[in-house]
C-alpha cells in the first residue's frame, strides 16, 4: 500500500469536509479516483438544500452519473472512493449497487455506518442479492484523527438549524410542512405538469 498516495487523496476528501463546515454540514467529504485522478470531489449538503440523502458520497456519484452518461456504471466500477467518515447505511448501499471497486475512509461511524460499525454492507454475503451485488474491500484509519478532529468541531459548535426551531417551540411536523411549502413555491412545473425543484 502506498501511504503517500492514500493520505494525499485523504487529505483531499478532509479539505471538501473544511468547506462543509463552513456551511454548518456535518463535516464529511470524499473524492472519487479513477485511473488515479480525482474525478468527482464532494461535501455533505443536506442542510443546504433541506435533502437529508445529500451525503457527499451520493452528491459525487450523481456528478460522476451526469459527467459520464452512459459510461458512468463502467467508470464507477473502476473507481476508488476516499471518505473522510466510514459511509452510512445508505451511502455504503448506494456504492454497492454502483460496484465502487474500493473504498477508503478515515474513522468510523458508531451510529450508522455500513461498512462494519453498525451493518456490513460492503461484504458480498450480507446484501439481499449476492449475485447482483458484488461487495467492495474497505480500508479504515487512513488520516484517522484529522477525521475525528474535523467531525468534532462540528459537534462542539452550534447548529444554528437547531437553535432557531428550538427556540421559535416548533416541532418537526410544522419544520416539514414549511420546507415542503417552500421548496414547492420555489419549484417550476414542467410539461406534464410536474414540477422539477430548483436547487
Amino acid at each position: 500500500m502506498d501511504v503517500n498516495k492514500h493520505e494525499h487523496f485523504m487529505r483531499e476528501a478532509l479539505h471538501e469536509g473544511k468547506k462543509a463546515l463552513t456551511r454548518a454540514e456535518v463535516p464529511v467529504g470524499c473524492v472519487f479516483v479513477y485511473n488515479g485522478e480525482i474525478i468527482a470531489r464532494a461535501s455533505n449538503h443536506v442542510n443546504q438544500h433541506y435533502n437529508a440523502t445529500m451525503h457527499a458520497e451520493i452528491v459525487a456519484i450523481e456528478y460522476i452519473a451526469v459527467a459520464y452518461g452512459n459510461k458512468a456504471n463502467d467508470v464507477l466500477a473502476e473507481c476508488t472512493l476516499y471518505v473522510t467518515c466510514e459511509p452510512c447505511i445508505m451511502c455504503a448501499g448506494a456504492l454497492a449497487l454502483v460496484f465502487i471497486k474500493r473504498v477508503y475512509f478515515g474513522c468510523h461511524n458508531d451510529r450508522f455506518g455500513g461498512c462494519g460499525s453498525v451493518l456490513n454492507l460492503h461484504e458480498r454475503s450480507t446484501l439481499s442479492n449476492s449475485s447482483v451485488h458484488r461487495g467492495f474491500p474497505c480500508l479504515s484509519g487512513i488520516l484517522k484523527d484529522e477525521a475525528i478532529t474535523l467531525l468534532k468541531q462540528f459537534y462542539t459548535s452550534e447548529n444554528p438549524r437547531v437553535e432557531d426551531s428550538k427556540k421559535k417551540g416548533r416541532n418537526f411536523r410544522q419544520a416539514s410542512e414549511e420546507t415542503a411549502a417552500s421548496l414547492l413555491a420555489s419549484s417550476k412545473p414542467t410539461q406534464k405538469g410536474k414540477f422539477l425543484l430548483q436547487l
